[in-house]
């Protein structure tokens, strides 16, 4: 994947199911140091539930035995400055600037077991190189997808996913086909 170009990369690792009634979602924040302990805390008083927080570099998976969309809505209320990369009972996603070499190393890919993966090293055309624009994007629990190449109608597709009450978090071109998917998904049809 290093071939490709060196600006960022990102894995979803499919391993460690959670127990039922549980979830467990992977937050971002670009700050190392950042105050994960007291989300947890504060996360579980609010949910009434218990939190497990492991940290992996600037990222870290949330394990909380409460609703997932719920646990997700407090974080978006009371901490907008996360970003949430997975979530599901499943489901990890790692992403960051960078060579796929180093991004792997920084999470501890080669310790990793589970049932499959997902990969993409990224060389941005069309939007920003960040943590946040790397590939692969979740649109609904336990589900991502990476995408090779650009999408020409990916802001009339936007718009019209927005009126059909979809939300984004980057101007990606891939988050725009992710969130179709799941649109897809929730009016019943099979992919």
């Amino acid at each position: 994947m290093t071939d490709r170009g060196p600006d960022s990369a990102g894995i979803a690792v499919y391993h460690k199911p959670v127990a039922k009634g549980q979830c467990k979602l992977t937050a971002f924040h670009a700050n190392p140091h950042y105050h994960w302990r007291e989300i947890g805390g504060a996360l579980g008083e609010a949910m009434n539930a218990e939190v497990d927080i492991e940290l992996k570099g600037n990222h870290a998976v949330i394990t909380i035995s409460a609703d997932e969309a719920a646990t997700r809505a407090w974080l978006h209320q009371h901490h907008p400055e996360l970003r949430i990369m997975g979530y599901g009972q499943l489901m990890e996603v790692y992403k960051d600037m960078g060579l796929p070499g180093e991004v792997a190393q920084r999470y501890g890919l080669k310790k990793m077991s589970g049932t499959h993966a997902i990969g993409h090293t990224r060389m941005a055309t069309e939007s920003a190189v960040t943590t946040e624009h790397s590939h692969p994007f979740t649109p609904a629990p336990d589900m991502c997808l990476v995408h090779n190449g650009s999408l020409s109608n990916h802001n009339n597709l936007r718009k019209w996913l927005k009126k059909q009450g979809q939300s984004f978090d980057t101007d990606n071109d891939s988050e725009v086909a992710a969130r179709y998917f799941a649109h897809r998904l929730q009016e019943g049809a099979t992919l």
